[in-house]
């Protein structure tokens, strides 16, 4: 059977050396071609006068989850977790359902369980909250790490040495248009992770 043009591009999961996981794909336009790498930037509130120092990540499938929970280290060994879910969502607007201090190894534990889910769901994001220090850690829905720190260089070098390089020019995919991707069981396990985690709604933002 032939595949229509959209199809196609929708199966469509290397772009040179860097693999997408399958929550997300770029436009069929290919606004933006998906790459590995890491920038650097400032998160501003000019309302609330604040600057906060930004390190925002793509990296490739066959690492990212690993980066991903090494990334997790520098919040300290109690965080608190926000789940981000858009699965009712027809607008795409995501609820945040939030935990109040869970120990790290613990919640370490629980993602891994839910790896697939977490990788390939592109309705379901992860924060992570630092309570000791102003820092949070996102997985988000488009399967981006982004990082709001006073302090990035832990993070830094965890991206680096996971072999993944500064690139002043990255664009993210998530800065053009981009289709997400889900299951109906993906709404099923993101309900097993919200009851394992404890989470409820209501999340609040970090105080810097």
């Amino acid at each position: 059977m032939k595949l229509d043009p959209l199809s196609r591009h929708v199966q469509v999961d290397r772009y040179g050396e860097f693999w997408l996981t399958e929550a997300i794909r770029p436009s069929l336009d290919l606004q933006v071609v998906p790459r590995q790498g890491y920038r650097l930037g400032t998160y501003r509130d000019r309302q609330a006068g604040l600057r906060v120092p930004v390190v925002a990540a793509a990296v490739s499938r066959e690492r990212l989850f690993d980066v991903f929970l090494d990334m997790l280290d520098p919040l300290g060994e109690v965080v608190d977790v926000v789940l981000e879910t858009s699965h009712d969502d027809p607008h795409g607007r995501h609820r945040d359902l939030r935990r109040h201090a869970i120990d790290l190894p613990v919640l370490k534990s629980h993602l891994c369980d839910f790896e697939e889910l977490l990788l390939h769901d592109g309705c379901t994001g992860v924060a992570v909250i630092a309570r000791h220090l102003p820092m949070e850690l996102q997985f988000d829905e488009h399967k981006l790490l982004i990082v709001y720190a006073r302090d990035l260089t832990p993070f830094v070098d965890i991206l680096e040495a996971a072999g993944v390089a500064r690139d002043d020019d990255l664009r993210l995919i998530s800065e053009g248009e981009h289709l997400h991707s889900t299951e109906a069981h993906h709404r099923l396990l993101f309900e097993e992770l919200a009851n394992r985690l404890g989470v409820g709604d209501a999340a609040e933002p970090v105080r810097w």
